[in-house]
Parts: C-alpha cells; sequence; structure tokens
C-alpha cells in the first residue's frame, strides 16, 4: 500500500510539473487573445481618424489609430484589452472625442494590423515606450491622459509611472497579474508567470492625479483590485464605483459615461 502511495504521488507531482511547464511556455495563450487583421483591411468608423504605423526597436511596425475631436484639449492615448483589435476598439474613441480629447490607441504585437508577436512583458513596455515618446512629438506631456481597461490598466500604469502625463484613469485593474493568479488558481506557482504587471507598484510611483473606475460585480477581475489598489492612493485619487456592473460594457454604461465626461471636462 504505502508503494501504491508513493508511485501514486509521484505520478501526480510529476503531472503538476508538466501543467506548469505547459503553462510557463504557453502562457501567452491564455492572456493574450488577439484579432488578426490583413494589411489591407480598410477601417469604418463614423468620425475621422488617421492610421499610424510606429517602428519599434527591432523593425516591427505597430498599428494604431487616431481619432481627432474637433475643438481638441489634447489626447488620449488608451490602451485596450486582451481580445480583439482596433476594428471593434476604435469604437470607444467617440466617448473621449466628445470631450474634446484626440484619441490614440493602439494594436499590441500580433492584434490586429500590427507585426510580430508578445513574448514577455518588457517588450511591451518598451513597445508601448517608443509609442508613448511619439505621441510626445505632437503633443504636449501634460496635455496626454493615459487610460487602460483591464489588461491595458497594468500597461498604462507602468507607461505613467515612468512618464509625466497629465492623468492617469483606468478601466477595471487589476492589483496585479500575480494577485489575479492567486486569487484564481491558487494552486498555481505566481514564479512561472512572465507577466506580472504589477499595477500597486506602478502606482506609488505616479505622480499624476490617479482615477479607477470599476464594476462591482465584475467577475473577471474582482472588485477588491481596485479597493486594494485604493490603499495605495495619494491625495487627490479616485475610486468610481459602477454598481452592478461586471467586467464588460463600461464604456457604454450611462454612470462611467456621466462620470468620464465630468472628468474629462474639469481636465
Amino acid at each position: 500500500m504505502k508503494i501504491i502511495l508513493i508511485s501514486t504521488l509521484k505520478v501526480l507531482a510529476g503531472i503538476y510539473v508538466f501543467v506548469c511547464g505547459l503553462l510557463y511556455f504557453f502562457q501567452e495563450k491564455l492572456i493574450f487573445f488577439p484579432q488578426k487583421l490583413d494589411a489591407g483591411f480598410r477601417f469604418d468608423f463614423d468620425q475621422p481618424f488617421e492610421e499610424k504605423n510606429i517602428e519599434m526597436a527591432d523593425g516591427k511596425k505597430l498599428n494604431g489609430l487616431l481619432f481627432k475631436a474637433e475643438h481638441s484639449k489634447g489626447l488620449i492615448f488608451y490602451l485596450h484589452g486582451n481580445a480583439g483589435s482596433l476594428a471593434s476598439w476604435g469604437y470607444v474613441a467617440s466617448v473621449y472625442t466628445d470631450s474634446n480629447y484626440d484619441v490614440f490607441i493602439l494594436d499590441y504585437r500580433g492584434y490586429g494590423k500590427s507585426e510580430g508577436t508578445i513574448n514577455g512583458q518588457v517588450q511591451l513596455f518598451e513597445d508601448i515606450q517608443i509609442v508613448y515618446d511619439e505621441l510626445k512629438k505632437n503633443y504636449a506631456e501634460n496635455k496626454i491622459i493615459v487610460l487602460g481597461y483591464s489588461i491595458g490598466s497594468g500597461l498604462a500604469s507602468k507607461t505613467a509611472s515612468a512618464n509625466n502625463p497629465k492623468l492617469l484613469i483606468l478601466q477595471a485593474p487589476y492589483y496585479s497579474l500575480v494577485d489575479i493568479v492567486q486569487q484564481r488558481f491558487p494552486i498555481i506557482p505566481t514564479f512561472i508567470l512572465k507577466y506580472k504587471f504589477e499595477t500597486n507598484h506602478y502606482l506609488k510611483s505616479c505622480k499624476m492625479p490617479v482615477v479607477l473606475f470599476h464594476g462591482d460585480q465584475d467577475q473577471v477581475i474582482y472588485y477588491e483590485s481596485s479597493l486594494k489598489l485604493q490603499q495605495e492612493f495619494k491625495s487627490g485619487d479616485t475610486l468610481i464605483t459602477i454598481n452592478g456592473l461586471g467586467h464588460n460594457g463600461m464604456t457604454d454604461h450611462p454612470d462611467y459615461r456621466a462620470g468620464i465626461k465630468r472628468i474629462l471636462d474639469n481636465n
């Protein structure tokens, strides 16, 4: 019996190590869900826009869309969630152009028409910094607002922490990806995560005002993530709770629209 038990434990340990290995090498497939678009795909939106391609350090080009407001007060650099492409994300722009902000939305590597593939956290951060530097050629940094939704919230926080934008806005942010894994999959060792996206640490270096929006019924990034981030707030930072909202549909929610309009009208 003892021999059988030991053999069983060895088999289970082997399976566990094997599964952890798969998770390490294929975690991009579990985090990022890009929609790929042909190079000749033509975007179609109800407002004017410019398509831009920005070259990265390794020569790959990332695709983005710039939407112009009629009377621009500045720019919102929008970092979208982990699924889709600009073909769907572009529709959020009107919420912000209606408040007189231009909007630049970026497709990460492998999304939409953007070239290359995502292979690490540092690569992602470096890509976004290059794009941010490119945007600064046409917008004073004190006129730039960085906004991140869901997976983009960690990227936005990192970008804001390393620069000096006017404002940081996060929609449905996580405390960190490590925290999400600990909450949802406690059996998985977090040291295998290549993408830690430690929003809690990035906020400590953000000198600009920070505004969080989070639905209290979010089942993807649990609402308490924002309550924990609130503990990292400095004076003037804000958490706006949207009652009854889950993870999706924030941009179209009337409470979000009222809240973001109020914030943008005052900035």
